[in-house]
């Protein structure tokens, strides 16, 4: 789909190509990369390319002063801001959402705020931040980020608005991108369909870009680890879009592990929510504490969806593990250091049998991808 700000905004790196030539370039760089993995026994699988106008959640910037706003994704290389009506990337429902999006900030930046300066009380207005906005499957979940207090009028003006609008179920704030979210008004818990669950999300987390990435995601996983039977862990597991569906194979128990407490309160709120009886979420951070020999016994499989810097740690110690289990599925959004993981599990007796290029990044320098390792025989 064309776009008029194809040559000013950053979202997109590919845009300006047609659909053929993209998918093209695209499928060569990945497969450049692979071709340092450390095997030539695996299958490469066709590449599964995610549609335009998917992407269900989005995160813009915006400015505010005497001028007005302006709101939308930076420009490429810099720090000034594309203004965006509307996004091709973007699913009908999120380009819907953006005039609400702007009549929000608007009021939200035009009421003052206090802060204290010695023994004087200075009136300011917000200048600066992002905007979160996720298209939840029963509503819009949007959390403002900027470095400044909430006031009452700030609230009352969130309330308002949020009245107004039957798709926006949830405003929430937080002062930076680490700290604490703390909702203004929640009409109903926002949540994505997991397989056959109501997965409640947490305001501001991680999740697939696309609904249709995440179902490709899922069936990949679960095409290699159907029929396994006993425990399998689940490794960097987020809201648990993966544990729901391991947990509906039969005999299993699903070890889910993240490191963020508040995610993982989520996941556990959702878990008895749908009264799943066979997961068990464990707060740990893997990249400093990954799974030992000893924590690894039991398995019989393992899944890992690691940020981009990938998944070193763990993998190690699935190379040097006595008790190893007998498949491991890796998924990975960093291509360059899904090999080094690749090559880690290689050396240390794991065979490659397949990868899936997924992408679901439309039109950007990303690939996502599905790998298969089984333990091998001696």
């Amino acid at each position: 789909m064309d776009c008029p700000l194809e040559n000013m905004c950053g979202g997109c790196a590919y845009r300006h190509l047609g659909e053929e030539a993209y998918r093209e370039l695209k499928t060569k760089n990945f497969e450049q990369v692979i071709k340092n993995i450390n095997s030539d026994s695996y299958r490469l699988n066709p590449p599964i390319f995610i549609s335009d106008g998917s992407r269900r959640r989005a995160s813009f910037a915006f400015r505010y002063n005497k001028k007005g706003l302006r709101l939308g994704f930076n420009s490429e290389a810099s720090h000034e801001i594309t203004d965006i009506g509307q996004c091709p990337l973007l699913t009908n429902g999120l380009n819907a959402a953006l005039p609400f999006v702007r009549s929000l900030l608007q009021a939200v930046c035009s009421e003052p705020y206090t802060v204290k300066k010695g023994k004087k009380t200075i009136s300011r207005t917000i200048s600066a931040g992002d905007v979160f906005v996720c298209e939840a499957d029963n509503g819009l979940d949007i959390v403002l980020e900027y470095d400044a207090p909430l006031e009452l009028n700030h609230r009352m003006a969130i309330f308002e608005l949020s009245q107004s609008n039957n798709q926006v179920i949830r405003i929430s704030h937080r002062r930076s991108a680490f700290g604490n979210v703390e909702t203004i008004i929640e009409k109903s818990r926002p949540y994505i369909k997991a397989g056959r669950y109501n997965v409640l999300i947490p305001a501001g987390t991680f999740l697939q870009p696309s609904r249709e990435g995440q179902e490709v995601l899922g069936r990949l996983v679960m095409k290699y680890l159907t029929g396994v039977t006993g425990n399998i862990a689940d490794l960097f597991c987020g809201v648990g879009t993966f544990s729901y569906l391991l947990a509906d194979l039969p005999g299993v128990r699903v070890t889910a592990v993240d490191s963020s407490e508040a995610l993982l309160k989520g996941f556990k709120d959702s878990v008895n929510a749908n009264q799943i009886p066979n997961v068990e979420i464990v707060c740990k951070n893997l990249f400093k504490y990954p799974l030992d020999n000893q924590e690894l016994k039991g398995f019989s499989a393992i899944v890992f969806d690691p940020p981009r810097a990938g998944a070193k740690a763990v993998c190690a110690e699935l190379a040097e593990a006595e008790n190893k289990p007998s498949a491991v599925v890796a998924v990975s959004c960093n291509p360059a250091t899904f090999v080094n993981d690749a090559n880690t599990l290689i050396s240390g007796g794991y065979d490659l049998s397949e990868i899936t290029m997924v992408d679901q990044f439309v039109y950007s320098n990303h690939s996502e991808l599905v790998a298969c390792f089984t333990k091998r025989q001696i």
